[in-house]
């Protein structure tokens, strides 16, 4: 990049040209903590080359929409909050109900979300009088899972299939039949907001089925199949920002709106004469802030490992189950269902970045939380059943991470 301007008059001239938008989009009170903020990198630019100067304002930036965002659109709990970003070893347990953690978390807070829920009425501990009254109280769950997530980021969410009564007609035995778990949340999922994105199969083998196959009537409308997938859905949160973010190569804040790359991202175009890179048309960068946060991060040490990719290449992938009772009957882990550890490393891996907050809402043995903190972040889980899952959980954490500092928080 060639300016005649120091990184300091460069910062000078960026703000100069975006007075009047930034007037008109924030107050007085909010513009006075950006430029501080701005001044503080002015400080200390002559350390840095202009690229990283523009970089490090590109970032002053977009935090400083975020926290305005937040400010003005939720009245969050700050000292939940000022816990959950406090700098630790990354091992963060919250015990309580997630729909009130989750209701007093700031919007657009988390940079990761994976989980698997409680089945409807699969395990003593999590039973609803009928499917309908479970999936309102999902519902509620997913709908502040949209507000906390941050934008443009991801959900993953396995599920799968079963076979129950639903209640709804009849509590009788004949009332039982196949459950489709995994339609029912892919339309709540859309409906309060997310986009669905993939599905991926986890073919778990030839496993115990709840199904009567009924091998003695080898007829018609006696067979049916062994339930041995669950499902691994992929929701992204796109809501539509018409906020300017500044041009990532320049830094200025002269831009246009140029419609949308897809559904909820909005996309600018660089107006900036002086910016450093022009199409042959004279056009400037196009860019959104989802490119923005994707191109930033094309470094090697944010590489995902190769056998990763080659791993969830197609969207079938074989996972052997939890072996969780050992050869004397015991159940080692302490949870009836924990889900295999493949699951969040994927997520984490493949849908966010070294020191992002990745939030697993129905913690049960912290496999989410484990792989978050293996992979350099901040793993926070949320588990309801504190009396009944503490000291397993504990001990399943202690035994993957060693001797590492965990935070525990009672939220009533």
């Amino acid at each position: 990049m060639s300016t005649n301007k120091t990184p300091s008059e460069y910062l000078d001239s960026i703000l100069e040209s975006s007075a009047e938008y930034l007037s008109k989009t924030f107050c007085k009170t909010d513009l006075d903590c950006l430029y501080s903020k701005v001044g503080e990198l002015k400080a200390v630019c002559g350390n840095f080359n202009l690229d990283d100067v523009i970089a490090k304002w590109i970032d002053i930036y977009i935090d400083f929409v975020k926290s305005v965002y937040q400010k003005n659109t939720y009245s969050f709990d700050h000292e939940l909050y000022d816990y959950i970003k406090e700098k630790d070893d990354g091992i963060k347990i919250i015990w309580g109900d997630c729909l009130k953690v989750l209701k007093s978390l700031p919007p657009e807070s988390i940079g990761l979300m994976v989980t698997s829920p409680p089945y409807y009425n699969a395990r003593e501990y999590s039973y609803w009088d009928n499917l309908k009254l479970y999936l309102e109280n999902m519902r509620l769950i997913i709908r502040e899972a949209y507000r906390v997530l941050d934008n443009h980021r991801v959900f993953v969410f396995n599920v799968g299939d079963i076979f129950d009564n639903d209640n709804l007609t009849t509590k009788s035995t004949w009332g039982k039949r196949r459950i489709p778990l995994g339609a029912y949340f892919t339309q709540i999922f859309e409906e309060e907001g997310f986009t669905f994105v993939d599905d991926f199969i986890w073919d778990k083998g030839e496993v115990q089925s709840q199904r009567q196959k009924n091998g003695n009537n080898p007829y018609p409308f006696y067979q049916y199949p062994v339930n041995c997938y669950e499902h691994i859905f992929v929701f992204h949160k796109h809501r539509i920002d018409p906020v300017r973010y500044p041009c990532p190569v320049c830094g200025y804040l002269q831009v246009n709106g140029n419609a949308y790359s897809e559904i909820g991202v909005k996309s600018w175009e660089c107006k900036n004469p002086d910016c450093f890179k022009r199409s042959k048309s004279n056009r400037g960068k196009r860019f959104s802030l989802k490119s923005m946060i994707m191109q930033n991060h094309q470094d090697k040490k944010y590489k995902i490992p190769a056998d990763l990719i080659t791993k969830w290449r197609r969207d079938i992938v074989k996972i052997p189950p939890v072996i969780k009772i050992n050869s004397k009957g015991e159940n080692r882990l302490g949870h009836t269902a924990p889900f295999p550890a493949e699951i969040p490393e994927f997520a984490v891996q493949m849908y966010s970045y070294p020191g992002d907050t990745v939030l697993d809402p129905f913690g049960g043995s912290f496999t989410s939380v484990i792989a978050a903190n293996k992979a350099g972040r901040t793993g926070i889980g949320i588990e309801l059943n504190k009396s009944m899952f503490r000291e397993s959980s504990l001990n399943n954490l202690k035994k993957n991470l060693g001797n590492i500092k965990i935070s525990e928080l009672d939220y009533e």
